[in-house]
């Protein structure tokens, strides 16, 4: 494997499926996609699960379904099993599955007894009330704790006891290289002792699983977050110990919560999944991650995928933390959801409506109208249900939120009875924005202020402060249920008024 500027780039995601897929492990599988979209290479999804007590399946596929929901195709694998074709559905590159570190067992078992032949590496009898003494007495000498090398250079087995571990002799030297993105980064070896690369032949660890990984993949670049970094020099030192070329790093800047502490629960959701149920969309949150430590030249914020892969520059990713702005989020999506149709809307509301309604879902003409109504406040998919729920159960208010400015209840109760004898004059087949517009237009000019008018007729209607047009409400709810409601905000003003 080579790294010169001709070798073709290959780059790589290594999830472990020990937890859902957090946003932040999204966000570095998007930078590893676009690096590899830009320069035509190669992006691979393998699954880091040499962690049998703490991998579960269930957590695989979330991993996976994420991936593709988001848009993240890769281009090579085994062969896609029948239900990974079910959680791939919508991705492009749907025939490949992703390699798994735990079908793998017998390649990471012939270096590692390669290390060990070449005395590179050995196994260590230590126990773990041995380390915690050895531990002990290195912070009573004021010297930073690591293994003390007890078993290094052991001829042969201590009488009755049984390896640990295996170990991987790590040489008193500096490590250096260089960072797409810190730039030149180094390391003394001497600090870290030596390191633990596999339980036995059979459990190889992750430092050492993943350099051979990325050897026999070709990988190219690994592209990681900062909370990597530290794993570097180690992965370097077994790639020399084992005659593997180096690739090229990259570590990216964490997404930090608004205090700038660890992206956490803390401050919000976590699991890229929670976006997805509040109903993001693909786009926008590919959108919003990759701005999240990176930007364009001409610092263009809305995006879709292509424009996304043609600005990328990795040179452009900054080295500080990137903060999680919820606010932007908002704004990224809701431009997203500018750009789709009303019938794409409703497609992708099918899932949300049926969670929502069930077996008593709405005709396919109203939620069509309410798409309409709701799209240009909304900043999700579920904002449009959460905002249109009104036209199917009047939430509760009182009387007082009919009221515009200072007008006493009585005169409120009585333009809204004009608007009744207004709209009764409205056949129920006529009763459509269009014609409402001028009917209301009349109670307006009798009134002589739009506000008086619209004010209490946008509550009646709705049961909100914050609604969309009234008329756009009443071409949604029909004659008979927006007589119903205003007559029922009458009489809300009436028993107020008396009382």
């Amino acid at each position: 494997m080579a790294t010169s500027s001709d070798q073709p780039v290959r780059v790589r995601i290594a999830p472990s499926p020990t937890g859902p897929l957090h946003f932040g492990t999204a966000r570095t599988a998007l930078f590893n996609w676009l690096f590899a979209r830009k320069n035509n290479g190669v992006f691979i999804v393998r699954i880091d699960d040499t962690d049998k007590e703490r991998s579960e399946k269930k957590y695989e596929g979330e991993i996976l379904s994420g991936f593709a929901w988001l848009g993240l195709d890769w281009d090579e694998g085994p062969a896609t099993t029948a239900g990974e074709k079910t959680l791939l559905a919508g991705s492009s590159r749907g025939t490949f599955g992703p390699y798994r570190q735990s079908e793998r067992m017998d390649i990471y078992k012939k270096y590692l007894k390669k290390l060990l032949e070449d005395g590179h590496a050995y196994y260590c009898y230590c126990t773990k009330e041995d380390l915690e003494a050895q531990r002990q007495a290195m912070l009573a000498a004021g010297l930073p704790p690591k293994y003390s090398g007890h078993c290094r250079n052991l001829k042969e087995p201590p009488a009755g006891k049984k390896p640990e571990v295996i170990r991987f002799k790590v040489p008193d030297v500096k490590i250096e290289f260089k960072d797409l993105i810190r730039g030149k980064v180094s390391f003394d070896a001497a600090l870290l002792g030596d390191q633990v690369i596999a339980k036995d032949l059979n459990t190889p660890l992750y430092n050492f699983a993943t350099v051979v990984d990325d050897e026999l993949m070709e990988i190219s670049h690994v592209i990681r977050g900062e909370d990597h970094i530290s794993n570097t020099p180690k992965q370097i030192l077994i790639q020399k110990a084992l005659g593997f070329t180096e690739p090229v790093y990259g570590h990216l800047p964490l997404v930090l919560s608004p205090d700038r502490s660890k992206m956490s629960k803390r401050y919000g959701d976590t699991d890229l999944s929670d976006f997805r149920k509040k109903g993001y969309l693909p786009n926008g949150m590919m959108n919003f991650m990759a701005l999240l430590g990176w930007h364009s030249k001409e610092d263009k914020e809305v995006m879709m995928p292509d424009e996304l892969i043609k600005e990328f520059d990795i040179a452009r990713v900054q080295s500080s933390g990137a903060i999680f702005n919820e606010e932007k989020l908002n704004y990224i999506n809701r431009e997203h959801l500018k750009k789709l149709s009303d019938a794409e809307i409703v497609t992708l509301l099918e899932p949300f409506i049926q969670e929502e309604f069930g077996s008593k879902k709405p005709n396919k003409t109203t939620i069509e109208k309410i798409v309409m109504v709701e799209r240009m406040r909304a900043n999700t998919l579920s904002d449009i249900i959460d905002g249109g729920k009104f036209f199917f159960h009047l939430p509760d208010y009182e009387a007082k939120l009919l009221v515009w400015k200072d007008v006493p209840y009585k005169e409120v109760a009585i333009v809204l009875a004009d608007v009744i004898r207004a709209l009764e004059s409205v056949s129920e087949e006529n009763f459509h924005k269009e014609l409402l517009t001028e009917v209301i237009a009349g109670v307006i000019a009798t009134a002589g202020n739009r506000g008086t008018v619209l004010w209490p007729l946008r509550v009646a209607l709705s049961g909100q402060k914050a609604s969309p047009d009234p008329l756009d409400i009443m071409d949604v709810l029909g004659k008979k249920e927006s007589l119903r409601r205003i007559d029922l905000a009458i009489q809300k003003l009436k028993s107020s008024s008396n009382s």
